[in-house]
C-alpha cells in the first residue's frame, strides 16, 4: 500500500473509496477544514488521512536549489528549503535573488544545520 496525494476534496473522496492506498495526504489549502471529516471516513476504510501545511526539503547543492525553484510547484505547502551547502560562499546578491524567487513561491531558504527531518530531497 502507498501514500497518495489529493489536490482536492473530490480527489480525496475518490481515493478513500479505493483499496489501493494506505494514506491520503490532503495537499490543498482548505484541506485542514476537511481533515477531520475525511479522517473519519478514512478510518472506516482503514485509510489514514493527513494534512500538512509545510514540507521540509534537503537541498544538496546550488544547482539543485536553482533547478528546484525553476520547476513548477505542485503543492500549496510552504517548502522549507534546507541548504546542505555553504550559503556564505555564494556570490554577492545571489542569496538575495534566490530568497526573492523562493518567497514568490511561498517558500523559505534556510541553513542546512536547522533541518531535523526531511520530507523530500533535491539532488539536481
Amino acid at each position: 500500500m502507498t501514500t497518495a496525494r489529493a489536490g482536492t476534496r473530490e480527489e480525496a473522496l475518490r481515493l478513500l473509496n479505493t483499496n489501493e492506498v494506505a494514506v491520503v495526504e490532503l495537499d490543498y489549502e482548505a484541506g485542514w477544514q476537511d481533515a477531520v471529516e475525511l479522517g473519519r471516513l478514512g478510518q472506516k476504510a482503514g485509510i489514514r488521512v493527513k494534512f500538512r501545511s509545510q514540507e521540509h526539503v534537503a537541498v544538496q547543492s546550488l544547482d539543485a536549489l536553482n533547478a528546484g525553484l525553476s520547476r513548477p510547484k505542485l503543492t500549496f505547502r510552504q517548502r522549507n528549503l534546507y541548504c546542505q551547502f555553504d550559503l556564505d560562499a555564494l556570490p554577492a546578491g545571489e542569496l538575495d535573488r534566490l530568497e526573492a524567487k523562493a518567497a514568490t513561491l511561498g517558500d523559505y531558504i534556510l541553513s542546512g544545520y536547522l533541518m531535523q527531518d526531511a520530507d523530500a530531497r533535491w539532488d539536481r
